[in-house]
C-alpha cells in the first residue's frame, strides 16, 4: 500500500518545514510575476497539501523517477503546474533523457523555474509528459488528470497480478491526485469515478481541494454539490481536512487510506486561495494573473522572507525535501531491484515481457501471427474481422487488453480465447475492460493504462467518438499508442439514422495532429491496418471499421493489402499503366468503387482505383511514391466516400468530384441510403465518365 508514515510527520510542520513550504509558495509567486501570466494562488494554498505528501508518504526515489513501483502523483489541477515543478525542483529530481536514460541534469532546475511558461522551457503553463521529467501525464484540461488516475491504478492492480509472485512484489504502488472543484464538476470525473468504486481500486487516493473559488467567483453560482455523498454513492470512502495546513490531519487522512483494502479514497481538503497573502481571497491570482509585486512584497513580509529577493530557495530548502525522499525510499528502490535480479533468474520470461512494456517494444514475432482471409465476394464487416485479427495478435501480445464502452457484442472486441477473462473487482487479471456507458472516461483512462507500460485498446461506435475527442487529443500530445477502434462507420448503419450515422468525424480525427487515422476497405486490409496501429511506438491510432459486409478483394487479381502500410495505394489499374480517371476510396466504399472500375473497364475507360486507408501515412511517403499513385498530369478524379467533404480537395483539387455526404444521412435500409446519396457502383461509373466528357 506504499510508503508508510515516519512517527515525526505526525506532529505540526516544523521551521524547516515551514521554510519550505513557504519557498514552494514564493517560487509560484515569483515564477507566475515574471512570466506575467500563470496561477499563483492553488500553488500557495496547496504547498502544504503537497509537501506533505511527498516528504512523508509517496514512494518516490528522486534520482529514480522511472522507478515502475514508484508511486504516481498526478497534478489533475493542472494549472497550478508551478506547485508541482517546485516540488521537483526541491525533491532534486533527476531528468530522465529521450533515451530513457538518467542525464544527471534536474529534471528542473531553478533556471527552468524561471523560464516558465516560455518557448521551449520544462515548465510550461501546464504539466506537459515526456517534456519534464516527473510529470507522469499532460494535465491541464480538467478531469483529465482525475480519469487518467483510474487508469493508472488499473494498471497497477493487472500488473500486480501478472507479475507478482510469492517472495517477490514487483508491483503494489499507490496513485495520489491532487484535484480541484474544477474536476469534481467535469463530467468525466464522475465517469471516471464510478468505475474506480465499481471496481474497489483501493490503491487511488484523491485530495480533493475545496476552495471553493472559481474563475467567474465563488462556486456557490454553478455548484452546490456535496462530493464527500456522492463519492459515497460511488463506493468511495471519504475523509474530510478542515484546514489544509493543518500536516497530522492530512497525515491521518493519508494513513486511513493507506490502510484501507476495499474501496478508492477521496480527502477532502478545505483551503484558501493565495493562503499566506493578505489579500487571502484573491480569486484573480488564482487564475491566470500574476499578484503584483507591490502584494508579493506584502506577502513575504508576512512570511518573514526578504520581500526584495526573487527566485530564493534558501540552504535549508534546498535538500531538506530531497533528504527525506532518499532517506524513506532509499531502502524500498534499493529492495526492489534485487528483487527484479531474483526474479530474472526465476521467471526470465516475464522479465523479459516487462523489459519490453518498459522499453514500448513488441514481443518477438508478434507480426507473423496476422490472421489473413480469402477471396469472397460477400466478405465479412471489418469489424468482424477487426475482432479475428485482435484476438490473434492478442494471443501473442499478453499486454495488449482493452475493451469497449458496453458495446463489445457490436464491435467485435470482446478476447475470446481462453484465459482472457474479465478485468474485475478482486479479479484483477483479466484482459477484458468493461467500461460501462461511459466513452469519455473511457479513453481517459486508456491513457492512463498506456502511461503504465500496458498497451489498451478502447472501441464504440464511430458517432461516439464525439464524447472521446479530448483523450484521443491528449493521447496525441502525449504521444501515447493507445489503439482507438470504432466501428459503425458511415450511413451504412442505416435504420438507426442520423443519430448513429457519422458524417464529420472523420474529418474530425483527421484534423488531429499526431492521431493516425485508418479506414481498411476490406478484411485483409483490416488486419493490416491493425499490424499499423499496433506497430506504432510514439502514436495513437482510430481504427474506423463497419457494420455492414463488404466483399473481401481477389489479392492474386488486386494490389497486395500490404500496401496499407503507406497510406495508399494503386489497388486496381488501366491496362498499359494509360489512366484516364483516377478512383478514390476507403473503408467501405473500396468495394463498389472496384465494381465501377470493372464496369468503366468493360465500357473501356482507362480507370484507375486508389484505396486510400490512411491520409496520415501516405502524406508520410516520399514525392516520388506520392506522384506515382496520383500521377499530376491526370486531373480527372473521383473520390468515393460516406462522410463529409472537408479536405478532399487535396487530392481530388478543384475540378475533381467529389461522391460524399453534405448533410446528415436518414432512416432507412442501407441500399436505399446508398442510392439516395449516390454510392452505387453505377453512379461512380456515370461520374467517373463525366470527369473524362463521356
Amino acid at each position: 500500500m506504499g510508503s508508510s508514515l515516519t512517527s515525526h510527520s505526525i506532529e505540526e510542520h516544523s521551521e524547516r518545514d515551514q521554510l519550505t513550504i513557504n519557498t514552494i509558495r514564493t517560487l509560484a509567486m515569483d515564477a507566475v510575476q515574471k512570466a506575467n501570466s500563470g496561477h499563483p494562488g492553488t500553488p500557495m494554498a496547496l504547498a502544504p497539501v503537497g509537501y506533505t505528501l511527498w516528504k512523508d508518504f509517496l514512494r518516490y526515489h528522486p534520482e529514480h523517477p522511472d522507478w515502475p513501483n514508484r508511486d504516481r502523483f498526478v497534478l489533475s489541477v493542472g494549472h497550478a503546474s508551478m506547485l508541482l515543478y517546485s516540488l521537483l525542483h526541491l525533491a532534486g529530481v533527476v531528468e530522465i533523457d529521450e533515451h530513457g536514460k538518467r542525464s544527471g541534469k534536474p529534471a528542473v532546475s531553478l533556471e527552468d523555474i524561471k523560464q516558465f511558461r516560455q518557448m521551449d522551457s520544462k515548465t510550461p503553463g501546464h504539466p506537459e509528459y515526456r517534456m519534464t521529467t516527473g510529470v507522469e501525464t499532460t494535465t491541464g484540461p480538467l478531469g483529465q488528470g482525475c480519469a487518467n488516475s483510474v487508469g493508472m491504478a488499473m494498471a497497477e492492480r493487472w500488473l500486480g497480478e501478472r507479475f507478482n509472485k510469492p517472495g517477490a512484489t514487483l508491483f503494489d504502488y499507490n496513485v495520489y491526485v491532487l484535484c480541484g472543484d474544477g474536476d469534481m464538476m467535469e463530467g468525466v470525473t464522475a465517469e471516471a469515478a464510478s468505475l474506480a468504486g465499481h471496481l474497489k481500486l483501493s490503491n487511488l487516493c484523491w485530495i480533493y481541494d475545496n476552495n471553493t473559488i472559481s474563475i467567474e467567483g465563488h462556486t456557490e453560482l454553478a455548484y452546490s454539490d456535496d462530493p464527500q455523498k456522492r463519492f459515497e454513492g460511488y463506493g468511495w470512502k471519504t475523509l474530510h481536512v478542515k484546514d489544509a495546513n493543518d500536516a497530522a490531519a492530512l497525515a491521518k487522512a493519508i494513513t486511513t487510506f493507506q490502510q484501507t483494502d476495499d474501496a478508492p479514497t477521496l480527502i477532502v481538503v478545505d483551503s484558501v486561495i493565495g493562503y499566506g497573502s493578505p489579500n487571502k481571497h484573491n480569486t484573480a491570482s488564482a487564475h491566470g494573473e500574476p499578484l503584483g509585486e507591490d502584494e508579493i512584497k506584502l506577502t513575504k513580509k508576512a512570511y518573514g522572507w526578504d520581500e526584495n529577493s526573487s527566485f530564493l530557495v534558501p540552504d535549508e530548502a534546498r535538500h531538506y525535501l530531497r533528504d527525506a525522499l532518499l532517506s524513506r525510499n532509499g531502502g524500498d528502490y534499493d529492495a526492489w531491484q534485487e528483487t527484479f535480479a531474483r526474479f530474472e533468474k526465476d521467471q526470465p520470461q516475464l522479465a523479459d515481457e516487462l523489459k519490453r512494456m518498459r522499453a514500448g517494444e513488441m514481443p518477438e514475432g508478434w507480426r507473423n501471427t496476422a490472421v489473413s482471409f480469402d477471396a469472397d465476394p460477400k466478405g465479412l464487416a471489418t469489424r468482424a474481422s477487426g475482432g479475428k485479427v485482435l484476438n490473434g495478435f492478442a494471443q501473442q501480445i499478453p499486454w495488449l487488453i482493452g475493451g469497449s464502452a458496453d458495446l463489445s457484442p457490436s464491435t467485435k472486441t470482446n478476447l475470446t480465447f481462453e484465459g482472457a477473462g474479465s478485468f474485475e473487482a478482486g479479479s484483477y487479471s483479466g484482459r477484458n475492460l468493461h467500461f460501462g456507458i461511459r466513452e469519455h472516461a473511457m479513453g481517459s483512462i486508456a491513457n492512463g493504462l498506456a502511461l503504465s507500460y500496458i498497451r489498451p485498446y478502447t472501441s464504440t461506435f464511430l458517432v461516439f467518438s464525439d464524447y472521446m475527442k479530448p483523450p484521443i487529443r491528449l493521447a496525441s500530445i502525449m504521444e501515447l499508442p493507445v489503439v482507438f477502434v470504432f466501428t459503425h462507420d458511415s450511413i451504412g448503419v442505416g435504420e438507426d439514422g442520423p443519430t448513429h450515422q457519422p458524417i464529420e468525424h472523420l474529418t474530425q480525427l483527421r484534423a488531429t495532429p499526431g492521431l493516425l487515422t485508418l479506414r481498411p476497405g476490406d478484411a485483409n486490409e483490416t488486419a493490416e491496418a491493425w499490424k499499423v496501429a499496433l506497430a506504432q511506438t510514439h502514436r495513437p491510432s482510430c481504427l474506423v471499421l463497419s457494420r455492414q459486409p463488404m466483399p473481401t478483394l481477389d489479392r492474386s487479381k488486386y494490389a497486395s493489402a500490404e500496401n496499407v502500410a503507406k497510406g495508399a495505394y494503386v489497388l486496381a489499374d488501366a491496362v498499359k499503366g494509360k489512366v484516364d480517371v483516377i478512383l478514390i476510396a476507403t473503408g467501405s466504399e473500396v468495394g463498389m468503387t472496384v465494381e465501377a472500375f470493372e464496369k468503366l473497364k468493360a465500357d473501356g475507360v482507362a480507370a484507375r482505383v486508389v484505396s486510400m486507408p490512411s491520409w496520415e501515412l501516405f502524406e508520410d511517403q516520399d514525392k516520388a511514391y506520392r506522384d506515382s499513385v496520383f500521377p499530376p498530369n491526370v486531373m480527372a478524379r473521383v473520390v468515393v466516400e460516406q462522410a463529409g467533404p472537408v479536405g478532399w480537395d487535396r487530392y481530388v483539387g478543384q475540378t475533381g468530384a467529389k461522391i460524399v455526404m453534405n448533410t446528415f444521412g436518414a432512416s432507412a435500409p442501407i441500399e436505399k441510403l446508398q442510392a439516395k446519396f449516390g454510392f452505387t457502383a453505377e453512379n461512380i461509373a456515370k461520374v467517373a465518365k463525366e470527369q473524362i466528357g463521356q
